[in-house]
């Protein structure tokens, strides 16, 4: 799906944003020298926190270090480009254009990234591009009990890099309490984590394919819609938090993707 461009956007950012039917909206003359108490309340209460910045490269990093600790993604880098790539052109992937739906990071690492943090080089200017945040715990509430206990007995593999599979429920509880969502749209519907456009959604009608429905009907009704202004800051507990992206089509859009531990 494409996102018409000249549509217009509005940007979003700011330590103390609002929301206005599920899009954050900031004052962009704010600016942040560092992260403080109430933003580590904010991700800590909602999930996420956006520092609208604008900030450089290093004191986006220099600010995640007080949050946790920074962990190799694919290919063993702490920074991953996020950007228009030739070759993926036709995929459901980070390095299109394309929409991407709703899922949590890496549900085949264990465990998974606690927190993931987009910082916004250059933004794009065709009014796609957003990310949609939707909180994992709302949505588990709202399964009837028998769903929510299937989620955590039954194991979905999961591709988890060099060809092999993980092999873990949708939920589990880690070490200290705190429940592991592992999602991924995708997955549950076409059996695979990049699909190409016009795949067919060979899980529709199974356990997870229903769930899969249920997840982006939800988003569509109770999504945080954030454009990440540039030289800002997303952070969010991908434990707890599922995430989507809209279609684009201004190539120019460049972010880089952060992996944190606890």
């Amino acid at each position: 799906m494409a996102i018409p461009c000249g549509a217009g956007f509005l940007r979003a950012g700011g330590r103390r944003h609002g929301s206005t039917a599920g899009l954050v909206i900031a004052d962009p003359t704010l600016r942040s020298p560092d992260i403080d108490h109430h933003d580590h309340h904010r991700l800590r209460e909602q999930g996420h926190v956006l520092l609208s910045g604008p900030f450089g490269t290093a004191a986006a990093v220099a600010m995640l270090r007080r949050i946790g600790r920074l962990v190799p993604q694919h290919g063993g880098g702490l920074a991953h480009r996020v950007v228009a790539t030739s070759g993926f052109e036709r995929r459901r992937y980070s390095k299109s254009t394309n929409a991407i739906g709703v899922h949590t990071e890496a549900p085949g690492w264990d465990p998974p990234p606690r927190y993931l943090a987009l910082y916004c080089h250059t933004q794009a200017g065709c009014g796609g591009g957003h990310t949609d945040l939707v909180d994992g715990r709302a949505f588990l509430a709202t399964l009837p009990p028998e769903t929510v206990e299937k989620m955590r007995s039954q194991d979905v593999a999961f591709p988890a890099g060099r060809g092999g599979f993980l092999r873990r429920p949708l939920l589990v509880s880690a070490d200290d309490g705190e429940d592991i969502l592992r999602f991924s749209y995708n997955l549950l519907t076409y059996g695979d984590t990049e699909p190409c456009l016009g795949a067919e959604p060979s899980l529709e009608g199974s356990f997870g394919g229903g769930l899969a429905v249920l997840a982006e009907e939800f988003r569509v009704r109770h999504r945080t819609r954030v454009l990440i202004p540039e030289g800002g800051l997303l952070v969010w507990d991908n434990w707890r938090m599922l995430h989507a992206r809209l279609a684009y089509r201004d190539a120019r859009r460049r972010l880089t993707r952060y992996w944190l531990a606890k």
